[in-house]
């Protein structure tokens, strides 16, 4: 009996549809805690906020699904099945995200407010796109899906037997846990987020007020004017004691210098109990170490109280380095914590809308506690708790 082949355009198609969910799979692979999050988000579009315990697990599981049938495709195991799942995997996102790219239609045309997730994550943080781009991403996809699924019979299985095949699915997926679990307990493997090492986050965070040049008209009784600099101002009385006596305030001229820059990304802070925003201070500090801990009642007590922490912190002090930590916790959660471990270093508030975010600081390191160096706002070491 002659070998069934695979047509040429068949294994073409193929391919690149195994390669989009191989690429998709490691992308979320590497940062599982994104994917979680993203699931998180989506139950509380949803109203499903019951559901965040299991948030982490289904992105887990949803990871290796993914994952695995990308590579079942590429190297024909149990092709069928793998078609099968492809086909019930794009069904079901088409639909989710059509409802997200209708629904955000609704929120920005028509005022609706359904809490909507803005980004689907279905490229990790790799790739970002909109709800529309999504939708329209899918729909291609899809429809490879289902050439490949009506044509799942004339691609050969791999010649392997049954058993071997199977090995190779659990294979594959074991090692998709594994990566998952290594980046789980430290960090991930590949940082696509905008705190990545090497990264200036002052520049995408702090604001650049306007630079403005500001002089002073004054004229005396016989007409004659002067204009002044605001450090001629402070020196007029040593060069002319009888300034203000022989010469009277006219205007004040305000010339724009450069424009004022707005931040990239908006939503870093570092209040403290007066509401006074030190952001800007500690990111453009010559060195500094900040302890993100974006939920107070999730962080690590086991971190907190450790030898390690209190090592790093006694070091900074010796060594004059600034120290300071940052929360999505409210203030008096924040007086209690410092208290219950009897912290000596600063620990700021950044607000933020539960639902909405901005959440610049649960982003920026995947650990609770995460430690974060900077260098002149450049982000130059990452450290999970526990690798501190």
């Amino acid at each position: 009996m002659k070998k069934q082949k695979e047509p040429l355009w068949l294994m073409v198609t193929r391919i690149v549809l195994a390669c989009v969910f191989i690429f998709s799979g490691f992308t979320k692979m590497v940062d599982p805690v994104n994917f979680g999050i993203k699931i998180y988000e989506y139950f509380i579009s949803f109203g499903m906020g019951f559901m965040h315990p299991f948030s982490l697990t289904i992105a887990i599981l949803a990871i290796i699904a993914e994952f695995t049938m990308g590579v079942m495709l590429l190297f024909r195991i149990r092709v069928k099945l793998a078609a099968l799942g492809y086909l019930l995997f794009m069904v079901f996102f088409f639909f989710l995200t059509a409802w997200l790219a209708l629904a955000e239609h609704l929120e920005v045309h028509y005022g609706y407010n359904l809490h909507v997730v803005k980004d689907c994550g279905c490229f990790g943080q790799a790739i970002v796109m909109s709800n529309l781009e999504t939708f329209l991403k899918n729909v291609a996809i899809l429809i490879v899906t289902l050439i490949v699924f009506a044509k799942r019979n004339s691609i050969p299985d791999i010649r392997l037997t049954s058993l071997g095949q199977w090995l190779l699915v659990f294979v594959v997926a074991g090692i998709t846990l594994l990566v998952q679990i290594f980046a789980l307990r430290n960090l991930p493997l590949i940082d696509f987020s905008n705190w990545k090492k090497g990264g200036n986050v002052a520049e995408l965070l702090i604001e650049k007020p306007a630079e403005i040049d500001v002089l002073f008209l004054y004229q005396n009784n016989k007409g004659e004017e002067k204009l002044l600099s605001l450090e001629e101002m402070d020196l007029i009385t040593e060069i002319y004691p009888h300034f203000y006596n022989e010469y009277f305030y006219i205007d004040r001229i305000d010339s724009v210098i450069s424009e004022a820059i707005h931040a990239k990304i908006q939503g870093f802070s570092m209040l403290d109990e007066q509401g006074r925003d030190f952001a800007s201070i500690y990111l453009c500090k010559e060195k500094v170490y900040i302890l993100f801990m974006h939920d107070l009642d999730e962080t690590s007590d086991y971190a907190m109280r450790s030898e390690a922490l209190q090592k790093l912190i006694a070091y900074c002090e010796e060594n004059n380095i600034a120290f300071a930590g940052i929360t999505n916790s409210p203030l008096h959660e924040i007086k209690s914590f410092i208290g219950k471990y009897n912290l000596t270093f600063p620990i700021y508030f950044n607000p933020i809308d539960p639902i909405k975010g901005p959440f610049v600081v649960r982003d920026a390191i995947r650990s609770n506690p995460g430690l974060i160096v900077l260098e002149n706002g450049i982000v130059v070491k990452k450290k999970s708790w526990r690798n501190f």
